[in-house]
């Protein structure tokens, strides 16, 4: 199935574009096989992407940190961290712990704590577009840095800083098809670890139209193919070893593409 964009481009229903991902280049950590589906539609990259070795930290405080988002590359080297995240070695490590999944909406509130094992097991799982935010448990930002301090002690975070902040990791798996809709928060960085993960992004002064009960891949099936061209947002997907910055207060909302592993930076 086809729909056109107000601009006449063409984008696939995400429905119709769920199937096997080939040629991947390792194992994706365990996290998702060749009998696996994930969403293949990566949509543009409209913000700026630069090696880390092409921007200073006084570039980036004068040209992004207080204005604009972009993908950072070679930023970070996390290849330890990232053998750490695969399903064998999380599992092996963490799966007794227990874990807090928030329900995927913009306004979440249901909290529920399963053992990590039952999540992986039972919670982490493709989307379906009609699914409701408050019916969809999602893990990333309750995490107990008691119990996981010994993996987020691995993570090289992200070298530039804000001045007068400090950062807080957010750590997350969750499956195809998932995703937090619109939101806003202080500034921050978002690394992926495994998968691939679509993020949409709008200014300050630009409040998107989104249901806040809608998941992101319904807004994306439904919404987005109709949005004016002048109401379009910044986006791009990041893959393993990529991070993006995000300014204070924009708007954001994320589509994991595969079963993804990722980490957060918040700049508080």
């Amino acid at each position: 199935m086809e729909v056109r964009t107000a601009a006449g481009v063409r984008i696939w229903v995400l429905l119709g574009l769920v199937s096997r991902l080939a040629g991947l280049k390792d194992d994706g950590g365990g996290w998702y096989g060749e009998s696996d589906f994930r969403l293949e539609d990566e949509g543009p990259c409209n913000l700026d992407v630069l090696d880390a070795s092409e921007l200073s930290h006084q570039q980036f405080l004068d040209r992004y940190a207080f204005s604009r988002p972009l993908v950072l590359r070679g930023l970070t080297d996390n290849t330890r961290f990232r053998l750490l995240c695969s399903r064998s070695s999380l599992l092996r490590d963490y799966g007794s712990r227990r874990v807090k999944l928030s329900t995927a909406n913009t306004h979440s509130y249901r909290k529920v704590e399963v053992p990590f094992q039952e999540y992986v097991d039972v919670h982490l799982r493709p989307q379906s577009a009609d699914a409701l935010g408050s019916d969809t448990l999602y893990f990333f930002g309750d995490n107990n840095f008691t119990e996981w301090q010994s993996l987020f002690q691995q993570y090289e975070p992200p070298p530039y800083v804000l001045p007068h902040t400090s950062g807080a990791y957010s750590f997350g798996i969750a499956g195809a098809g998932t995703g937090v809709p619109f939101h806003w928060h202080g500034a921050g960085f978002s690394e992926v670890i495994y998968g691939r993960k679509r993020w949409f992004l709008y200014p300050p002064e630009s409040r998107p139209h989104f249901h806040p009960n809608r998941t992101t891949l319904s807004w994306l099936t439904e919404t987005y193919p109709h949005l004016p061209e002048d109401e379009a947002p910044l986006e791009c997907t990041i893959r393993p070893g990529e991070v993006l910055f995000f300014p204070d207060r924009w708007w954001h909302a994320t589509l994991n593409l595969d079963t993804s592993v990722f980490i957060s930076t918040f700049l508080g």
